[in-house]
């Protein structure tokens, strides 16, 4: 547990995941072409990969909210999440 201007995260793979995204989100440039730097974070690039990647943590299956076979409660799971995902692309201006 990491504690931030009084702020505790906690970090459940998180560090992993971020590096990850970080990684798809810098290239390799010419160094001689570029003042000797050898890398280009791209932050919008970056920014978005974050972005898709909480909206594929709320996708959910459609079909499930109509199945007989699922109890009230579980639609109730399954519509909140159908309605994290929309409200995610709508704050960020994300289209399929």
């Amino acid at each position: 547990m990491n504690s931030t201007n009084g702020l505790t995260l906690r970090l459940y793979g998180m560090n992993e995941r971020i590096k990850e995204l970080a990684e798809q989100a810098t290239t390799y440039i010419d160094p001689s072409a570029n003042d000797g730097v050898c890398w280009n974070f791209d932050k919008e690039k970056f920014a978005e990969l974050i972005v898709w990647d909480a909206i594929g943590l709320c996708k959910v299956d459609v079909n499930a909210l109509t199945s007989p076979f699922l109890p009230e409660y579980e639609k109730g799971i399954v519509e909140g999440y159908r309605r994290a995902n929309e409200n995610l692309r709508f704050y960020f201006g994300v289209e399929e």
